[in-house]
């Protein structure tokens, strides 16, 4: 059989309010032509992330009601502690409310100014973090994962010559950790190699620096292992995910992806001197050590969700059914980021657009025109998210990719549902040229996509 089918049957349905193209002209203009400031109610398919939108599963649900809110040691905690530390294998487990606090801590326990912190691609809030610390967040993937055209299997690898550079040029001094991130979302949802992985952990090692990764959909990278790794084709997710951990240090997740979780995070490190840095400033900000900001019914949830994902027959049909979308797209002449990656469809902003300049922005473009043709909304990653302006001069740097992520919720949407996505865009793509650019209003001077605000050239 070709067919591959969900393996999951629907149990509960919410339903979606349609709206007209004229509506949704007027609601975007509203909107400040920004996708995040729309109400949720008034888009038709959310493709905004994958964060904390999936569906959870009847054991979850069930989890839901034994959660134990005690305020500390509560057993719902150890519960969670022993999922996690049964996959990563670290030494201490520190729950966090969502991925960008387990940055935040850790940057602030062990990030001084003027450090760098090398890494294949870092997304958005990371590199906010590590610049909000003083340091730098630097871009190393290899520069087969800066070509959106061309078909390589772990386009998520970071260059390891580089890194070699990075780390005997800055020295152990002012690298506190290198961060992998698995798969690297950023780069277009592709995969990191074990070979590479492997090939970090020895660099690290002579340079006596950690290896960290950002696991946050570490599931899909295992299996994109398995499916295209020689030596892996016969092992578990779970046994390449351990393989995966064993080569790091610590782990830092957000698992509102590859744990089916609608909020939570995580810090897994060995380091006892990290750990009680991260645990003073937990205590701080966050909540006592044990919840970490999370209901006792969240860390539930967590603790099943993690086992959950490493299901084969649930990774076969998600890697299956993103590239779905991405082959019916790609036969359909859109121009796509290839290969297709384990999370997401990357649209080609600049490619789609192609009569519009980079200082118009052309993937925010499209992602604004997306929503109004068929009332899909997107997320772009490119000029808007990661461009930058000099202050005295005002010229701008571009990033080398302007994609519009078409990120795929777990569980969450059907076939019908992605092939309503891909006949909008393929339909928009044939009157491309009628898409208009845009210009900034008000752009914040970090993470500037979450709120600014433009208007059409």
């Amino acid at each position: 059989m070709r067919t591959i089918i969900e393996p999951f049957r629907i149990k509960v349905v919410e339903p979606i309010r349609m709206t007209s193209r004229e509506e949704r002209a007027k609601l975007i203009r509203h909107a400040g032509y920004n996708p995040f400031r729309l109400k949720a109610e008034n888009v038709l398919i959310d493709l905004l992330t994958d964060s904390g939108t999936g569906a959870m599963s009847t054991h979850q649900w069930a989890g839901v009601m034994e959660g134990d809110e005690s305020y500390a040691g509560a057993r719902s905690f150890f519960k969670f502690e022993a999922a996690v530390r049964g996959i990563f294998g670290h030494a201490h487990v520190i729950p966090t409310h969502q991925g960008r606090a387990s940055e935040r801590l850790l940057c602030r326990a062990v990030v001084k100014p003027g450090d760098v912190i090398p890494g294949n691609t870092h997304f958005d809030t990371t590199r906010a973090n590590i610049e909000d610390a003083g340091a730098e967040a630097r871009d190393l993937v290899i520069a087969e994962g800066r070509d959106p055209d061309l078909d390589h299997p772990f386009k998520g690898n970071i260059d390891l010559a580089a890194l070699e550079r990075c780390l005997a040029e800055a020295g152990r001094e002012r690298v506190p950790f290198v961060l992998i991130t698995v798969t690297n979302n950023s780069g277009g949802g592709q995969p990191v190699s074990m070979a590479n992985l492997t090939g970090a952990r020895a660099l690290c090692d002579r340079f006596g620096v950690p290896l960290l990764l950002d696991a946050a959909r570490f599931a899909e990278n295992a299996y994109f292992i398995k499916l295209r790794e020689p030596g892996y084709g016969d092992k578990t997710p779970r046994g390449i995910a351990r393989e995966m951990f064993a080569l790091s240090d610590g782990v830092m997740m957000s698992m509102k992806k590859d744990a089916f979780g609608n909020i939570g995070g995580v810090i897994s490190i060995n380091s006892d001197e990290w750990a009680d840095k991260v645990r003073t400033l937990l205590i701080l900000t966050e909540g006592f050590i044990t919840y970490g900001g999370l209901a006792g019914r969240d860390l539930e949830a967590l603790a099943i969700g993690i086992e959950e994902i490493l299901d084969e027959d649930y990774l076969k049909y998600r890697i299956a059914s993103t590239a779905y979308v991405g082959n019916n797209l790609s036969a359909a002449g859109v121009p796509l980021l290839k290969p297709i990656g384990g999370h997401a469809v990357y649209l080609n902003g600049r490619k789609f657009c192609d009569h519009i300049p980079n200082e118009q922005l052309p993937g925010w473009s499209l992602s604004v025109a997306l929503y109004e043709h068929v009332g899909v909304r997107a997320c772009e990653i490119g000029n808007v998210m990661f461009g930058t302006q000099d202050p005295k001069t005002g010229a701008w740097t571009w990033p080398a990719l302007d994609l519009v992520r078409l990120a795929i919720p777990r569980r969450t949407y059907t076939q019908s549902h992605m092939d309503y996505v891909v006949e909008g865009i393929a339909e928009l793509y044939q009157h491309r040229e009628e898409i208009r650019g845009l210009r900034f209003v008000h752009r914040p001077a970090v993470l500037p996509h979450f709120t600014a605000t433009f208007e059409q050239v």
